[in-house]
């Protein structure tokens, strides 16, 4: 974990405006292309959820900007961002899990397949790992959305938070809405846009 000089950031006065808000986030909505990750999820025989989920992370963890955090007043850049998903259980609650980024997909599988296990066999809220160097995000494959908005703790908050839609189809396209909110002291729309950039080109390999 690396801490950013403020001072010397080019950033500094927009940190500064936006730190100051009482809610600093912002938040789009953007449609992304998942033709060619669910069909080859499928034809494999893996879960489509954990394939975007990967393609979603190694995106997270190359973005400078998505990594960073607030800590006391301060500014890092997190090394490793992990991925804090809500997952199902049997009776339709959840538990927030903490799946260890791995940029192999069979070792990042297999965090997620332990996680999948611990909360479907216990009713904690909370993972036995917990911190900032996630992003909280969650599936809602029931309906389709254009918007999205995120519960507000009333603290100030850092970590991204990510929403998955149902996936629909469209001129032959399946398409899924991806809500992202962040907050604009540590990130601008460009760093949204790089983001969004790389989890496509992901998602198409």
């Amino acid at each position: 974990m690396k801490e950013i000089n403020i001072d010397t950031w080019n950033r500094k006065q927009h940190y500064q405006h936006f730190v100051a808000l009482s809610n600093p986030f912002f938040a789009v909505t953007v449609p992304l292309d998942v033709t060619n990750a669910y069909q080859k999820s499928k034809i494999n025989g893996k879960s489509f959820f954990v394939r975007y989920l990967h393609d979603c992370m190694k995106s997270i963890n190359q973005v400078d900007n998505m990594r960073y955090r607030i800590k006391e007043g301060k500014v890092f850049d997190v090394d490793t961002i992990h991925a804090s998903a809500t997952i199902m259980r049997e009776d339709n609650t959840f538990g927030f899990s903490w799946i260890h980024f791995n940029d192999d997909y069979d070792n990042f599988y297999n965090s997620f397949l332990e996680e999948k296990l611990r909360i479907q066999n216990n009713h904690e809220l909370y993972p036995p790992i917990n911190g900032d160097n996630c992003i909280h995000c969650s599936a809602m494959p029931w309906f389709n959305f254009t918007s999205q908005k995120e519960p507000v703790s009333g603290k100030l908050e850092s970590i991204p938070e990510l929403s998955f839609s149902k996936v629909v189809t469209t001129d032959n396209r399946m398409i899924m809405n991806v809500a992202i909110s962040v907050n604009h002291a540590l990130v601008d729309g460009y760093h949204v846009g790089q983001f969004v950039e790389l989890f496509q080109e992901y998602l198409d390999i």
